[in-house]
């Protein structure tokens, strides 16, 4: 006998694996149980019609900074998932710093854990992370759950979280390589460069973190990656330069997977005032020519998936006062907003919106080993659906930020793409700025969600 669907959402407009087209997704518990025509809903089966709305998977961020336990004065779990669902994102991976304590122990990550409590409006998956002092604690970390090891090759700015050296991550990769997951770098290697600018310019910042730092990390990554056979990512790719190296080693046959940001696809460093240190990130962002660069390396597939790199802090942190680009903490808050900031861009250059569920929504879900049940609308999988409209047209206002701090370049911003609703597992947790029922999140633990 044939199940019986507990409701069904329709809209003129469903992105299915066929394409857009008239349809309606019949649900059944968290479920997808199938993609039918509209004239052919079951009878007497409750129907919600989204009319011209697009329906399409919901998004996977899996590079997000949520900062607790231990600064939630910086973000937490409840604003962050909140503004990710505003976003019509319903998957998020926490980064493993700026918590307290980091995640880079078992007992930290049950903290974590314990901390996600009743706060979360999305599911939400960890990383471990890769320090000096926890070599002996990385298989244990895996076997707890972690979706991957997140390492850095220059200070994070995290006392705690030390940056690693070659040896430590030769050390590690020996270790991780029976895993089946993911190493995470942060691809800057110093050079003791120096800027001849004011502190407060952001040509200034951009001598002081040269492309040659991510270019040279790069290098390195690609040596390990053929070496070890290792899966290694490149996190937040900002240079441009360094792409046909990495086309050349996925061609080659290694396993390295790398993601670019919102903000690296949509701003240039011509556009950036002096002393506006909302813009401080690293690595920096480029001109305009490293911009298109980047989105010609997402078209031909060399950069696998865009990541929001949900980064906040305090806006006293960001010394926006003094505009002194060495002394702000380097982060761009931008969950909320980083559908609408790719497809404005998206529809400036022709790329579909099936470019973009591949870009931000299949490809994540594929890097944290859940493309059999996310990133799709397909019979089987989570019923996460973002329905938005992506013909109409906003200005990024500070009363409609829902993370923590509201302090973001993104303010003022006019994009296109508003989110009318965001299901999670067949609930309706978010529809026209509102947030609906309780917290129904679940946490996401290394391919298997409990």
């Amino acid at each position: 006998m044939r199940p019986i669907p507990d409701f069904a959402i329709a809209s003129q407009k469903v992105l299915t694996l066929e394409g857009e087209k008239p349809a309606a997704i019949l649900i059944k518990g968290e479920k997808i149980l199938d993609v039918v025509s509209i004239e052919n809903i079951p009878e007497n089966c409750p129907t919600e019609d989204m009319g011209n709305n697009v329906i399409m998977p919901g998004l996977v961020d899996a590079h997000v900074h949520i900062n607790e336990p231990g600064r939630t004065d910086w973000e937490g779990f409840e604003t962050a998932t909140k503004a990710a669902a505003a976003g019509g994102i319903t998957t998020i991976v926490d980064m493993p710093l700026n918590c307290i304590p980091v995640t880079t122990t078992v007992d930290a990550l049950n903290q974590k854990i314990i901390a996600t409590k009743d706060q979360l409006w999305i599911d939400c998956g960890f990383y471990g992370g890769l320090i000096p002092d926890n070599i002996q604690d990385l298989e244990s970390l895996a076997d707890a759950g972690v979706l991957g090891f997140k390492a850095f090759l220059s200070p994070s700015g995290i006392d705690e979280f030390p940056n690693i050296s070659e040896k430590h991550l030769r050390e590690a990769l020996h270790i991780l390589a029976k895993k089946g997951i993911p190493v995470l770098v942060h691809a800057e290697l110093e050079n003791g460069a120096t800027s001849s600018e004011e502190n407060k310019t952001y040509k200034y910042f951009q001598e002081s973190r040269p492309k040659s730092w991510e270019n040279n990390a790069i290098k390195l990554l690609i040596q390990l990656c053929r070496e070890f056979n290792v899966h290694i990512h490149i996190v937040h790719l900002s240079s441009a330069d360094i792409l046909p190296e990495i086309a050349q080693t996925r061609k080659d046959g290694f396993p390295l997977t790398v993601e670019t940001c919102p903000h690296y696809l949509h701003f240039s460093s011509e556009r950036i005032s002096d002393g506006d240190t909302r813009f401080k990130c690293a690595p920096p962002i480029w001109n305009g020519e490293n911009r298109e660069n980047l989105w010609a390396g997402l078209e031909e597939g060399i950069i696998n998936f865009i990541t929001s790199d949900h980064s906040p802090c305090t806006p006293e942190l960001k010394n926006l006062e003094a505009g002194n680009f060495e002394k702000a903490w380097g982060g761009i808050s931008s969950i909320q907003f980083a559908l609408p900031v790719i497809w404005t861009e998206c529809k400036q250059r022709g790329y579909s919106l099936e470019q973009l569920i591949n870009w931000m929504s299949k490809q994540p879900a594929k890097f944290i080993g859940k493309d059999q049940q996310k990133g799709q609308i397909s019979p089987g999988f989570d019923a996460d659906l973002v329905c938005w409209n992506p013909d109409k047209k906003y200005i990024i206002k500070k009363e409609a930020i829902h993370h923590k701090n509201k302090l973001t370049p993104y303010e003022g911003e006019s994009l296109y793409g508003v989110v009318n609703a965001t299901f999670l597992r067949g609930q309706k947790v978010y529809e026209n700025g509102q947030f609906l029922g309780n917290p129904k999140g679940k946490i996401i633990l290394n391919r298997l969600i409990v």
